[in-house]
């Protein structure tokens, strides 16, 4: 899949297939806690955009759970 910021673009590898569950596709990348792509997507200007194979792109907003989130899971 595609990480898009206001710093560029990243690609992180799909750990799953695209499945359909209950509430619909979705796709899993699993990242370290300290992947620098997080600190992106916490100071990105406004938003950030996440494109994967088979799936429509989102635009996320850049809102502060976002970069609660982030601090959470790196303790």
């Amino acid at each position: 899949m595609t990480v898009h910021t206001s710093f560029g673009e990243t690609q992180w590898p799909v750990t799953g297939t695209s499945m359909t569950g209950a509430s619909g596709a979705y796709a899993t990348a699993i990242r370290a806690g300290n992947d620098g792509t997080f600190d992106k997507i916490a100071f990105s200007r406004g938003r950030f955009a996440i494109e994967a194979p088979g799936a429509a792109p989102i635009a996320v907003p850049g809102w502060a759970e976002v970069s609660r989130v982030i601090e959470d899971c790196r303790g």
